[in-house]
């Protein structure tokens, strides 16, 4: 990700005072680095307060304030499929004391073609550790669907294919449930509502045939058997959900899709620091208590440097890109 010329004049600036003048002899003397943190720390997210993205922001911030003695404050900057917060970051001064606690639309938005006054591979650069929110196949209880095999047979066999609730168009969920149908050879409509909790609503109320979404709100009912859990759509079981199979194991490898956190900085941000957050920002996430805590929101810390969480969100908008085209999906 490089440098475009105004955040290089703005590095350049931040260096100026390397040097300054002795007390005595008008001699050029060192100046000692200065800290990092030396002072709070904005993180930006992009998503408004109580949601998944904001507590686990939240807890990520009181780890990092407790390590550097210096505030870490959480700004909400919801607002345009993510995209308010994105471009707020992505001309902020490249010192480490701006950053954002980025979600799955920064990839998918990218992945569409969506109008944008930044680039995420330019304006950016990745720190990381990530946070995966796994998505889970859930049907009704009273469904006679107990494996993915079984699912893909009753949706072949309905006219007109089978429903998925889904927390919203062109969220993970909604474009991870267009994998599996196109996967699976079958018919699939997706019924966009406001978020999980009412697309669980619909699934107990059998308007839907099934949720591809996350779990958290779902499992109150799984535990009282109104639920059921099919498939997670990742590469390995979860901690979230250790009894729900793979999609691969149930003979689909390739229906991987997951919502999506992690730590990200404007473009020409010093390398020095973003190793050191990228460091300590893992360790927060490895803290027993805090990984614990974000296990219970459904969402699993993934431990990783900067490069391999560059990786995957390059491999993020590889995946979806493709499907967005083929389906006909319209992001705005």
């Amino acid at each position: 990700m490089t440098l475009n010329s105004h955040k290089r004049r703005q590095v350049l600036r931040l260096a100026g005072n390397a040097v300054l003048l002795a007390a005595g002899g008008g001699a050029l003397a060192p100046v000692q680095a200065e800290e990092f943190p030396s002072h709070p720390v904005r993180l930006v997210s992009p998503y408004g307060p109580g949601g998944s993205n904001d507590i686990s922001a939240r807890l990520l911030s009181e780890g990092l304030s407790r390590k550097y003695k210096q505030q870490f404050v959480v700004e909400n900057k919801p607002g345009a499929g993510t995209r308010v917060a994105n471009e707020q970051v992505a001309r902020a001064t490249p010192d480490g004391y701006t950053l954002l606690w980025a979600a799955a639309p920064f990839a998918i938005n990218a992945a569409a073609g969506l109008s944008q006054h930044y680039d995420i591979r330019k304006d950016f650069v990745a720190v990381g550790p990530r946070v995966l929110g796994p998505i889970f196949l859930i049907v009704n209880a009273d469904s006679p669907v107990r494996t993915v095999a079984d699912f893909v047979r009753m949706a072949r066999d309905k006219k007109d294919g089978v429903t998925f609730a889904s927390p919203g168009i062109g969220s993970g969920p909604h474009l991870t449930a267009e994998l599996f149908a196109a996967q699976a050879k079958f018919k699939g409509l997706n019924v966009h509502y406001r978020g999980d909790s009412t697309a669980y609503t619909e699934l107990l109320a059998g308007r839907v045939d099934a949720t591809l979404t996350a779990i958290t709100t779902a499992l109150p009912f799984i535990k009282a058997g109104k639920l059921r859990v099919i498939a997670v759509s990742a590469e390995q079981r979860t901690p979230v959900y250790p009894d729900a199979p793979t999609f691969g194991e149930q003979g689909y490898p390739g229906v991987v899709g997951y919502g999506w956190f992690g730590l990200i900085a404007p473009a020409g941000t010093p390398p020095a620091i973003v190793q050191q957050l990228n460091r300590d920002a893992n360790a927060v996430l490895a803290d027993a208590q805090t990984r614990s805590k974000l296990i219970g929101l459904g969402l699993q810390p993934e431990a990783g440097d900067s490069a391999s969480f560059a990786r995957f969100i390059d491999a993020e908008v590889a995946r979806w890109g493709p499907l967005i085209r083929s389906a006909g999906i319209k992001l705005e």
